[in-house]
């Protein structure tokens, strides 16, 4: 089953998982089971795993220690008829961060969401993943599917290396190689020229954003070090410059 451009369904949902930056939360209230909506903030884990960071004094964050059992909704962008635009519902359960694993959540989150490091530090906030039991997709009036979760997922097999040296390759990227992250917004992905940067890197591919703007830039073979990540952004900048370089990035 494919959609319209040629993408599947596991193309778009994974898509969808790595761009979206906010959400539709829903918990189940202790006492009726009913059924508590808020919208929040969302990132996402090495593996394509929804990021929480709520606060203990929140309803959902109460419900969720009670039940752990949980739905977002996310979808594809703020323009356009909603109805027409493509949106996943991620159900499955909120998983408290290890404190081994909280560093890589944190910093995944607070790049996609700079204005965070005013109370992510705070105690009463954590850090959580939706780990997935069932993904629901519309991509459209009559385009909709059930997606399995091992099918979105991002394998981490073998990747500790990436995870560990993720830090390193988006800030290089970031303060030495903004004219390669504008190549690939512009000439790969078809987005309009302006100040791109790079928010993470996975072993499937990395995160764009521009002024709450999100792109995600696939690899095209799986890199798990950060020398094959390395290898891959080099090959897409080549791949980008054949189609022809922007003005602002034109040699002087």
């Amino acid at each position: 089953m494919t959609f319209p451009g040629d993408e599947t369904p596991v193309e778009i949902t994974k898509a969808l998982l790595r761009k979206s930056r906010h959400g539709a939360l829903a918990t189940l209230m202790p006492t009726s089971g009913d059924p508590y909506c808020s919208l929040v903030n969302v990132a996402s884990a090495p593996g394509g795993q929804t990021i929480l960071l709520i606060s203990k004094l929140a309803r959902h964050t109460q419900n969720i220690s009670r039940d752990p059992r949980v739905s977002v909704m996310l979808q594809e962008g703020a323009e356009g008829e909603p109805l027409e635009q493509a949106r996943i519902m991620v159900s499955g359960k909120a998983i408290k961060a290890e404190s081994d694993n909280d560093a890589v959540l944190r910093r995944r989150f607070l790049s996609a969401h700079p204005s965070a490091e005013a109370y992510a530090a705070f105690a009463d906030f954590m850090f959580f993943t939706v780990e997935p039991s069932n993904v629901h997709l519309v991509a459209g009036f009559g385009r909709i599917v059930d997606v399995e979760p091992e099918k979105i997922l991002t394998d981490l097999a073998g990747a500790d290396g990436l995870i560990e040296a993720e830090a390193g390759i988006v800030a290089h990227m970031n303060e030495d190689h903004l004219d390669a992250t504008l190549l690939y917004a512009t000439k790969l992905l078809g987005a309009e020229e302006g100040a791109w940067r790079m928010t993470g890197v996975d072993p499937d591919g990395a995160d764009l954003v521009l002024d709450g703007q999100t792109l995600r830039l696939p690899f095209r073979e799986r890199v798990t070090t950060a020398n094959e990540a390395r290898k891959a952004l080099v090959a897409l900048v080549a791949e980008a410059r054949a189609k022809g370089c922007p003005t602002s990035c034109a040699p002087q």
